[in-house]
């Protein structure tokens, strides 16, 4: 049931607007980066306390991923966020004197929010624009709706029990395309940033406001006969099927050199994987994704997070009698599940003659989106040619590709990882203006 009295939830798309862009100007004329940090502070507080409750209402209402990882994942990403720390000045002096370059904000921001990852979305891009000094709207996915209208509520409410002001974010009751185009129209909006697939960044990028864009990715990962064979297993067990493979960074196809193919495969298969029959992976693949006029191959929306024992079931396959977390596939280069960013927890396995074969391949199923991909080798000659050919934002040796989000590995998470524009895992500073200000004539050098 929708709540009428949320702030920062209006009826009118135009007033939503109107009020966040009032909001930043507050922000920037009455308060210091010091506030901003308190507002933070007390939307992480805020946010935890009820993050497990409000996780498993948006699992309810999308249906999307799997509970456990979902909380996990949102706990984490709320707890990492990072604030003005992000927004390090730039100092350049000599006997001249003495420039600093600054972080400066947009202004007023417009988002579009996938379903996918709908609230920790919300909360963490409000974080970073609060941060920078922005204020955002938010054109939620309208299948996340609710989740979104109650965590813009939430934030204002946190920035507003920290003595902040109202609407630093908003969004319309309903989104929809005619509120998304009021955004990228409306001459109060400065920046607009967004999250999903080819269609959605083309969108953003026909406005002619400045987009930050995270696109697609279908993430290739290479084993070749000098791996840790089961190392490469059990990271891809624990990985890949996290949030029923939703994660746009986790790896979704892999290519095995024909000398440990054998191995990889039973050892995933120990770990827990269920080895689809040929007959049963064409099923599948004849329910589960679809092929468009283009050509491209699609996931068919119903199943995208969808557990396996639901996707086989409505394929007609006979389901695992226990909770079955990824089924897998041996595949050539034929099967729809290899070029397709299928977000489900349906992995294609393809057997190569050799790394180079292994390259190649992987370079074609990435399809330049320069998003993530992976490697297992024993080889850091190998692991740096593949990483310099396939040119990813984020490319892992002998590791989790969410390592990078420190999930492994080293690194912090993002929820906007900008592919298709440039500015790879964005912080708080990506959403900022670069000022400068300058003192002549040798002012300000002490030295």
């Amino acid at each position: 049931m929708e709540n009428k009295n949320q702030l920062g939830v209006f009826d009118d798309v135009r007033e939503a607007i109107q009020a966040a862009y009032d909001a930043q100007r507050v922000l920037m004329q009455d308060y210091t980066t010091e506030d901003r940090d308190r507002f933070i502070a007390k939307i992480k507080e805020n946010f935890l306390k009820i993050i497990d409750e409000e996780t498993t209402k948006e699992f309810v209402e999308t249906g999307y991923g799997r509970l456990a990882d979902k909380l996990m994942k949102n706990r984490g990403s709320i707890i990492e966020a990072a604030g003005t720390e992000a927004l390090q000045p730039h100092a350049m002096a000599s006997s001249k004197g003495l420039t600093v370059e600054y972080r400066a904000p947009y202004g007023l921001v417009a988002a579009l929010t996938p379903v996918t990852n709908g609230l920790p979305t919300v909360a963490c891009n409000t974080i970073a624009m609060i941060a920078a000094g922005n204020s955002i709207v938010f054109n939620a996915h309208p299948a996340g709706k609710l989740a979104a209208a109650k965590a813009v509520d939430l934030l204002n409410r946190s920035v507003i029990e920290a003595g902040g002001p109202a609407n630093l974010a908003t969004m319309p009751r309903t989104p929809n395309t005619e509120t998304l185009k009021e955004m990228m129209e409306s001459p109060l909006v400065s920046l607009l940033i967004g999250t999903g697939g080819e269609s959605m960044v083309e969108l953003l990028m026909s406005s002619k406001k400045k987009v930050i864009a995270a696109g697609p990715g279908n993430v290739p990962v290479i084993i070749d006969e000098t791996a840790d064979v089961k190392a490469a297993a059990q990271t891809l067990m624990q990985n890949v099927p996290v949030e029923n493979t939703m994660l746009c960074i986790t790896e979704k196809e892999a290519f095995v050199v024909e000398d440990v193919y054998d191995e990889f495969l039973a050892e995933m298969q120990r770990l827990g994987a269920r080895l689809l029959t040929p007959e049963e992976a064409q099923k599948v693949a004849a329910v589960a994704v679809h092929q468009e006029s283009s050509g491209k191959w699609m996931p068919e929306k119903k199943f995208v997070g969808r557990d396996p024992n639901v996707i086989l079931k409505a394929a007609g396959v006979t389901p695992s009698d226990f909770d079955l977390r990824l089924a897998i596939i041996e595949a050539d280069m034929d099967c729809p599940f290899v070029p397709c960013e299928q977000l489900m927890p349906i992995f294609p396995i393809v057997k190569v003659k050799d790394f180079a074969e292994a390259e190649r391949l992987a370079v074609e199923t990435e399809h330049g989106y320069h998003h993530s991909a992976a490697i297992w080798t024993g080889s850091l000659e190998r692991a740096t040619h593949f990483g310099k050919l396939i040119n990813t934002t984020c490319f892992a040796m002998n590791g989790a590709t969410v390592a990078a989000c420190g999930m492994g590995g080293t690194g912090t998470g993002s929820v906007t990882i900008a592919t298709g524009t440039g500015e790879g895992f964005t912080t708080p500073a990506s959403f900022t203006r670069v000022r400068r200000f300058a003192m002549g004539n040798g002012s300000g050098y002490v030295v």
